[in-house]
């Protein structure tokens, strides 16, 4: 199957970005979420705050000679800031509903992680914020929805200032991605790149590009890409909506995906 529309799609994205007026970014202090994209900033929730990241994703992906897979979960995101420059993550899916060539309805697996702001980036200057960003899944779902298998990864983050009121968001890691047929496991890399920018006061879109390396042995690399829109509606609360796209690889043939962050705390 061609894959040439998806490109078209993020340059159709990329242009309205550049095309769109300037703005002010968002006020210090307000929330940033790391949904609804892949890739996930530097910034870290302030020391004290908890903020409570959810929403929910329905993705479709063909299968040849068979009926099409639909995919429904609920994705949250627990963050806790601990110091001003570290905080304890949670990540999961409480809910998953999978129709297709296997019909199944439980929860997905629980990802453990921390994010390190290592370095802050400086007004007028190209040198990024840097931070870290590791991570273990525990694998407490069942197969089909889960892999059974335990995770461990390591994913360095960057955030550039760009002119034109232009944000970058780039991510590039590696995982011990768990295996059962033969056990043991395999090395995936991981690499993300977000571009945004701000459209009004509190209203930011997004275009993203993302590739993951095959995570089973006979499985084959993907490529995807997205774009969508974080709205903030207070220095608390954000909204947001995205779609996925696949380039390449098992990845989803799209993603629809919606939610809401709220910040609790300071």
């Amino acid at each position: 199957m061609a894959r040439a529309p998806g490109w078209t799609v993020l340059a159709i994205a990329l242009m309205g970005l550049l095309a769109l007026p300037l703005h002010a970014r968002g006020e210090d202090g307000a929330i940033e979420p790391d949904r609804p994209d892949v890739t996930n900033g530097v910034k870290t929730v302030p020391p004290g705050a908890f903020q409570i990241e959810t929403g929910a994703a329905y993705s479709q992906r063909s299968i040849a000679a068979s009926h099409a897979e639909g995919r429904l979960a609920v994705e949250t995101t627990l963050r806790a800031g601990l110091t001003e420059r570290l905080e304890m993550r949670l990540d999961g899916e409480p809910f998953v509903r999978l129709r297709g060539e296997e019909d199944d309805t439980s929860h997905g697996d629980l990802t453990l992680g921390l994010k390190y702001r290592v370095l802050d980036g400086r007004e007028g200057q190209w040198f990024p914020a840097l931070g870290i960003q590791p991570f273990v899944k525990v694998p407490i779902a069942d197969a089909p929805i889960g892999s059974e298998r335990p995770d461990v990864g390591l994913i360095a983050l960057a955030s550039f200032d760009l002119p034109w009121e232009l944000g970058l968001d780039a991510n590039a890691g590696m995982a011990a991605i768990g295996q059962s047929r033969p056990s043991g496991y395999l090395l995936q890399a991981l690499v993300s790149a977000s571009l945004s920018r701000p459209v009004t006061t509190g209203l930011t879109t997004f275009a993203e590009i993302f590739f993951a390396s095959r995570d089973e042995r006979d499985s084959r690399e993907r490529v995807g890409l997205d774009a969508g829109i974080v709205w903030r509606l207070e220095r608390f609360l954000a909204i947001d909506a995205a779609a996925t796209t696949s380039l390449a690889g098992p990845v989803p043939d799209f993603t629809l995906r919606t939610g809401v962050s709220v910040r609790l705390g300071r």
